[in-house]
């Protein structure tokens, strides 16, 4: 995937045939189409599910760093939006955001018990201040650590993050949400701020940001 825009990139794959989505949907999706990922992060249309609403379009992202001659997934997510125009219960509204995301992270934070609470609060704080305005959000954050034996390639501890989580967004400025998910999955994968530029730890300047 290449870091793009998403303008231009029209409806998503569970739009229905046989008419015009509706206009709050439509709405939503000119809204995604606004929205540029950071250069680290490269977005892309996905394939939707097609049996959670009448009308679906979902995104997936993904983090890569160079290692030496190879790009290594660092990581990667989905953002799913589902629209039902007549409501649903259990949303408390007609639009639900979707997100996923899992990132490798530091093998010594999953020993950190307040890792999950500092986690979960990624989202709740980038929501806030994308002023994604929501409700009904809930979700999980998993650590899952790993140790290699043999001959299976990769390192032989890693710990990974996984979080999943949705919302009922409460206006159609879904590049807000996007947004406040795409910030979440920054933090995940260990990115700096952006605008902000690690120093090469073996250079010169030593550790280090600018």
């Amino acid at each position: 995937m290449e870091p793009s825009s998403l303008a231009g990139a029209g409806p998503g794959a569970g739009d229905r045939p046989g008419g015009d989505p509706p206009e709050e949907f439509r709405a939503a999706l000119e809204a995604l189409a606004g929205v540029t990922a950071r250069p680290e992060i490269a977005l892309e249309p996905i394939p939707a599910p097609q049996r959670l609403a009448p009308y679906a379009h979902a995104l997936g992202a993904l983090v890569t760093e160079t290692d030496g001659d190879e790009e290594v997934e660092v990581a990667s997510g989905r953002f799913i939006v589902l629209h039902d125009p007549a409501g649903h219960e259990s949303w408390a509204g007609t639009t639900r955001c979707v997100g996923y995301l899992s990132a490798a992270t530091d093998e010594h934070m999953v020993d950190d018990a307040m890792f999950s609470e500092v986690a979960w609060s990624w989202l709740t704080d980038a929501l806030a201040d994308a002023g994604a305005t929501s409700h009904a959000l809930g979700g999980t954050v998993t650590r899952t650590a790993s140790t290699r034996f043999g001959e299976l390639a990769g390192p032989e501890h890693s710990v990974d993050v996984e979080i999943r989580a949705s919302w009922t967004a409460e206006d159609t400025r879904l590049d807000r949400h996007l947004t406040a998910w795409l910030d979440v999955l920054g933090s995940a994968a260990g990115l700096p701020p952006p605008g902000v530029r690690l120093l090469d730890p073996s250079g010169p300047s030593g550790n280090g940001t600018l």
